[in-house]
């Protein structure tokens, strides 16, 4: 008896254990309208993230109490195959924002694109080339007592025609981290080439409150400086004070603006608040994002907070002398930051 006894509570000990976990944080493969996801939940916060890693990594969903935040105005996960970039969370990579030229200067040297092959979007080189990637693979998906997680990797160097237009040889690996009803989004880049590499990447997501329109939105911005673009929205390396109200209402604001010299707290983060009524969504920029540009879609009730490494056209601006802060990856290293997204009233 007493070996029964220990053969029956060696192997109930397990199955209550993956119960406890299951009851607070899940994360599994599955579909949505035949495409193959990721869904992370967070049952005790009523927070669920849905993730297409085929189409950019993208995360599509944030939903809190059954209502998303993450602005999608597609009609399901499926229409992706038919469009580049439409909400949700996209990464820009290798560089976020505007490029000022068809070329791009690093270390001294002078590189230009090749626009016969299809991965540049025109006429100013915009958002990089990964929006909707088909090139993520999915290391890790799993679920303990304190989150829910998904981990996928992107082998830049292993693909000719993206080597062509950026000729570093680097990865990027893209955590999507649930706990406790916050998101966080953490990337690594690891540079595998044999010279430095200019770290100007960026992540693009678009916010939506599900309650009111966005005309009576507030947004706080931590910031006290500017960043100045020529006609074409291209950083020219200027600055001028932020010199708006501060929460801003979003009514009659036509918004696509880059923003330095963030206040942080006690960790070094920058905290930017979408509001309207009780309703909040808040982004959280850690340090290695030294800006961030909101930006108001025209007739949409959305608004997008990005977080960047660095201003737009940052690469050219640094060749010119105008944008010493440029973050520079040395070869064989690796650079990690997070961004967190959370809400409430919600």
């Amino acid at each position: 008896m007493r070996i029964k006894t220990i053969v029956v509570l060696a192997l109930a000990i397990p199955s209550l254990a993956v119960a406890s976990f299951a009851q607070n944080y899940t994360a599994e493969k599955t579909t949505d309208h035949g495409m193959d996801i990721v869904r992370l939940t967070d049952a005790a916060k009523g927070v669920e993230v849905s993730i297409v890693p085929s189409i950019g990594n993208l995360a599509y969903e944030m939903k809190v109490h059954g209502k998303n935040i993450l602005s999608f105005p597609l009609a399901d996960v499926s229409e992706l195959k038919k469009t580049r970039g439409a909400g949700g969370n996209p990464f820009l990579a290798p560089w976020a924002n505007r490029l000022g030229e068809l070329d791009f200067w690093a270390n001294g040297k002078k590189y230009t694109f090749n626009t016969t092959l299809g991965n540049i979007r025109m006429p100013v080189p915009i958002h990089g080339v990964l929006l909707n990637s088909p090139f993520w693979e999915v290391t890790e998906v799993k679920a303990d007592k304190h989150s829910a997680y998904v981990t996928s990797r992107l082998q830049f160097w292993k693909h000719p025609d993206m080597m062509a237009q950026w000729p570093f040889a680097h990865e990027y690996e893209m955590t999507y981290k649930l706990s406790e009803g916050e998101l966080e989004v953490r990337l690594a880049v690891i540079n595998l080439s044999a010279e430095p590499m200019p770290v100007s990447i960026g992540f693009h997501p678009c916010f939506q409150l599900p309650e009111g329109k966005r005309d009576d939105w507030t947004v706080s911005i931590p910031a006290h400086k500017v960043v100045l673009t020529d006609e074409r929205l291209v950083a020219n390396g200027e600055y001028k004070p932020f010199d708006l109200p501060n929460p801003l209402l979003l009514k009659g604001q036509a918004l696509d603006t880059g923003y330095v010299d963030l206040d942080r707290d006690s960790e070094g983060r920058e905290h930017f608040v979408f509001q309207s009524g009780a309703e909040k969504v808040e982004g959280i920029i850690g340090p290695k994002y030294p800006t961030a540009m909101v930006y108001t879609p025209p007739n949409a009730q959305a608004a997008c907070l990005e977080p960047m490494a660095a201003i737009s056209n940052a690469i050219n601006l640094n060749h010119d002398g105008k944008y010493p802060e440029l973050q520079m990856l040395a070869p064989g290293a690796k650079w990690v930051e997070s961004f967190w997204v959370r809400s409430s009233g919600i």
